[in-house]
């Protein structure tokens, strides 16, 4: 058996993100189940099992070595940062613990190809996405992608190679899977980073569109979401012509079990050939 995996998230105070963290923790479990010792989840802060009790039973267990995966979409996450603290400080705790750390999950194409599923259930007016009310949309019927702009949606931070991913991000996802839309725009959740969700959407109104889709780059559906629909709702009350809709995050779902898959496979990989060339 390979080594177990233990998926990171970062905590949220809303309960739907932890349960669904837990549901996809589940879902990994499964796929894994012949090819992992164990697959188990943890959390920096806020939400319960932490990371600490996790390797603690792993450990106790009887695994001293374990591949890491953050759930993350970004490479110059500060959470990165944090997490390496964190496991740093459990080495201490279990001298015997070796890690091997896998890469984030994005940008990557089946992420993306993700993000233009998601973006696809938001353009078929799925009607609890819709930012504005239904008489509103109705007055523009027969859009065209050519006049639907999309504002891709980070978290934002003081991170400025953070941010960066974020708008990389969103030129990939244009170049992939979404060059038949009017432009893709990047915006932030955080107050910390320009432009927000309404700058971004300010900007594709004044690009002529007449659509306008908000599409969350974000792993799980919590309290962050919650935050970028309320702030495109706020927009769409001021500017009813306009169409806004809201996409879901990537949520619990096989294509992101791929992905993880993929990324846990490569981590052993890396790991291999690192002691292939030690030996020589």
């Amino acid at each position: 058996m390979k080594p177990p995996l233990l998926l990171i998230g970062t905590g949220t105070d809303d309960n739907s993100g932890t349960a669904e963290f837990g549901r996809f923790v589940h879902r990994l479990r499964c796929r894994l189940e012949h090819i992992a010792a164990d697959v188990c989840g943890g959390f920096l802060d806020r939400s319960e099992p932490r990371l600490r009790d996790s390797v603690a039973s792993l450990v106790a267990r009887g695994h001293h070595r374990i591949v890491v995966l953050p759930l993350v979409l970004t490479e110059h996450d500060q959470v990165l940062t944090a997490l390496r603290a964190a496991l740093a400080r459990e080495q201490e705790r279990h001298p015997t613990l070796r890690y091997d750390l896998a890469r984030p999950l994005g940008p990557d194409l089946g992420v993306l190809g993700l993000l233009a599923e998601r973006l696809a259930d938001a353009e078929a007016e799925i009607p609890r996405l819709a930012a504005v009310p239904a008489a509103t949309a109705q007055s523009t019927p027969g859009v065209s992608r050519s006049e639907t702009a999309i504002v891709l949606v980070g978290g934002g931070s003081t991170d400025p190679a953070g941010n960066a991913d974020v708008h990389r991000t969103s030129r990939l996802l244009w170049e992939t899977y979404a060059s038949g839309y009017l432009t893709v725009e990047t915006a932030y959740m955080s107050p910390l980073t320009r432009p927000g969700v309404a700058g971004g959407l300010e900007r594709c109104r004044r690009l002529g569109a007449k659509r306008a889709i908000v599409l969350p780059y974000h792993v799980f559906a919590d309290s962050d979401l919650e935050r970028v629909w309320a702030q495109a709702m706020a927009y769409a009350a001021g500017h009813d012509g306009l169409d806004i809709r809201c996409a879901e995050a990537i949520g619990d779902c096989e294509g992101l079990a791929d992905v993880v898959i993929e990324r846990y496979e490569e981590a052993l990989t890396v790991e291999l050939a690192d002691r292939r060339q030690v030996l020589r």
